[in-house]
């Protein structure tokens, strides 16, 4: 009897068993056909091409990279906590705002700004360490070549640019806001507020004149504003005051007090004035008054719609900020260039150890420095094109990595 029960059983079992195969059965050959047609998918497993070697080498070069940043960047804040602590004592800066609004933003702005020059010093004393220790000729021993031995290091550096270009462009601008507020309050005390016979064009045909503008109370004196179309003058604007509205929900909102406009039809001129007028005219305060390392505290796509506002407006105060957007372009790819500069200099075994390499480094990244800040200068004041001023430290340094790779040890 309990053969019988059991035997039941086991067939109601195959029969719900059969069922559930016949239900999932397409659930089965759609996973099937999905593994089919998705097959390209193993092309991006990093196992494929990341080998344990690799893994080797970008963990000691990222880890390297890290403590290079740590080392200088602390002995330079102990440098420069001692340069500043008179003033620091001086202007009474709050020990809170020291750390949160001064030191919590220096950090990541120079360790973002040297981050080439760092990677190229890790670089160097790692790879240094590896050829001293005879890795790297076991390595080429076995067969791998210069340029297989090239790959960690490119992915090491792609991460490492990718991270630096975001926080360049999005995220350190916001951070030097309040580190240059904190320079103006309690280090320098003194930001430029003011300006004197501002001209700009605003608009197509239009063009503002300020013959006083004092950013501290966003209020401009002896204003005047000319439209023209088809280079004739069709209206004239004269005010005593002008007044940028900080509380209305849109931008461009001033206040004119004492106005009067003039204009012209042919021969026939009508005149209309009053005492207090709410107008739109496309202008900031940014616009007027220019404080330095200004360029500094706008994120990219800031910058890039702050140049063509200008350059529509036919305004020459564009190139420094075009020269910042540029760089912060070509510093990521910096990364690339001195990697391989710096991997085709250390990979061979020599007497001197890595002294001699550091020595190098270091004089390299100062000669590096030197060429930005001459491209620099240039493009400022001899009317050199900003963007080429921005990657000729890396042409330059291309051409040096070109011949460093052809002389490396294959």
């Amino acid at each position: 009897m309990k053969s019988f029960k059991s035997r039941r059983k086991h067939r109601r079992l195959l029969k719900v068993g059969r069922k559930m195969h016949r239900l999932t059965a397409p659930i089965g050959s759609l996973f099937q056909w999905l593994a089919h047609k998705l097959r390209f998918l193993k092309i991006l497993n990093p196992k494929k091409y990341i080998k344990r070697i690799d893994w080797y080498i970008i963990k000691k070069f990222i880890g390297t990279y890290i403590f290079s940043i740590a080392l200088i960047i602390a002995i330079a804040i102990v440098f420069d906590f001692n340069e500043n602590l008179s003033k620091f004592t001086e202007y009474k800066a709050p020990v809170r705002a020291i750390i949160f609004d001064y030191y919590a933003n220096f950090i990541p702005y120079f360790s973002n700004l040297f981050s080439p020059l760092f990677v190229f010093i890790a670089v160097i004393f790692f790879t240094s360490k590896l050829a001293g220790n005879s890795e790297i000729i076991a390595m080429l021993a076995t067969g791998i070549s210069f340029k297989r031995l090239m790959r960690p290091y490119m992915i090491s550096c792609i991460l490492i640019a990718t991270v630096s270009f975001f926080l360049s462009a999005y995220v350190i601008p916001h951070g030097t806001v309040v580190r240059q507020n904190f320079d103006n309050l309690y280090k320098n005390n003194k930001k430029r507020s003011a300006a004197d016979n501002v001209q700009l064009q605003v608009d197509k045909g239009t063009i503002a004149y300020i013959q006083h503008y004092d950013n501290k109370t966003k209020r401009g004196y002896g204003f005047s504003l000319d439209k023209f179309k088809d280079k004739k003058l069709i209206s004239h604007l004269t005010a005593m005051e002008i007044q940028y509205d900080t509380i209305a929900d849109a931008k461009y909102h001033w206040t004119v007090t004492g106005w009067k406009i003039r204009e012209l039809k042919g021969l026939r001129e009508h005149i209309t004035s009053g005492a207090e007028r709410d107008t739109v005219i496309m202008m900031e305060p940014m616009d007027l008054v220019y404080s330095k390392g200004q360029q500094e505290t706008f994120t990219s796509p800031e910058l890039r719609e702050y140049i063509s506002k200008q350059v529509n407006r036919g305004s020459g105060n564009v190139v420094q900020y075009q020269v910042e957007y540029h760089k912060r372009i070509a510093s990521s790819f910096a990364s690339f260039i001195l990697t391989i500069i710096g991997l085709s200099l250390s990979a061979r075994k020599r007497k001197g150890g890595m002294g001699l390499y550091l020595g190098l480094g270091l004089a390299l990244s100062f000669l590096y420095i030197l060429l930005q800040t001459i491209s620099a200068t240039f493009a400022i004041n001899a009317d050199a094109p900003p963007m080429l001023a921005a990657w000729v430290p890396n042409i330059i340094f291309s051409i040096v990595a070109y011949f460093c790779y052809r002389k490396a040890p294959n």
